[in-house]
């Protein structure tokens, strides 16, 4: 059975094919990152239909699918990375309620080694300098789905670099409406909208 048969199941929301072909492939020994990534192109597929076609049930239960498959892979994907990369605190910024793209870099932060600071949705900006200034961590991860959650992003970076911590640290911002002009806008480090070139983006950096 190819992976690919991961990444439709996950499409079409067949809970109990994906948790069984994840099954299968473990006992198989495939590589638990490369059945990870099976399942974030699933997620991938469900989300480049437009708001027309998506219903937020669809993605929620799409987003269900995929942390089941994750429980069944984490201590596979833990024991396979070797030393802890470094902290990494990230949210989704204040008036966002956005949390699966959010969710899918940590499982795969995680699984390259990092420890992960996960301040979950709506963070205001003072939430962030506190795990900051608690965690001490290398890269800050800034998640935002609506054009909306740029203005917050900026108010953030903007009270981080007013409490001291900005030369301290890296930050990278996410979400569909994110690119160059928003990066430099907010100024943030990066920009990302794929879980894969943040992560080499991140490692990089540490």
């Amino acid at each position: 059975m190819s992976l690919e048969a991961i990444t439709e199941a996950i499409t079409n929301l067949e809970e109990e094919k994906v948790l069984k072909l994840v099954k299968e492939r473990i006992d198989a020994n495939e590589e638990p990152i490369k059945l990870l990534e099976a399942c974030r192109k699933g997620m991938a597929e469900i989300g480049k239909g437009t708001a027309d076609e998506i219903f937020l049930t669809d993605l929620i239960m799409a987003g269900e699918i995929f942390n089941e498959a994750v429980e069944l892979l984490m201590p596979g994907l833990v024991s396979s990375a070797s030393k802890s990369l470094g902290k990494i605190v990230i949210g989704t910024v204040e008036g966002d309620i956005h949390n699966i793209g959010k969710d899918i870099a940590i499982n795969f932060l995680k699984a390259e080694g990092f420890e992960v600071i996960d301040l979950v949705v709506n963070v205001p900006a003072q939430k962030f300098i506190d795990a900051i200034k608690e965690h001490n961590p290398s890269v800050v991860g800034m998640s935002g789905l609506l054009t909306l959650s740029i203005e917050p992003m900026k108010r953030t970076i903007e009270a981080i670099a007013s409490a001291n911590l900005r030369d301290q640290i890296k930050i990278i911002i996410g979400g569909e409406r994110t690119d160059e002009v928003v990066c430099n806008y907010v100024n943030a480090d990066a920009w990302v909208n794929d879980v894969i070139a943040g992560i080499k983006i991140i490692k990089n950096w540490v």
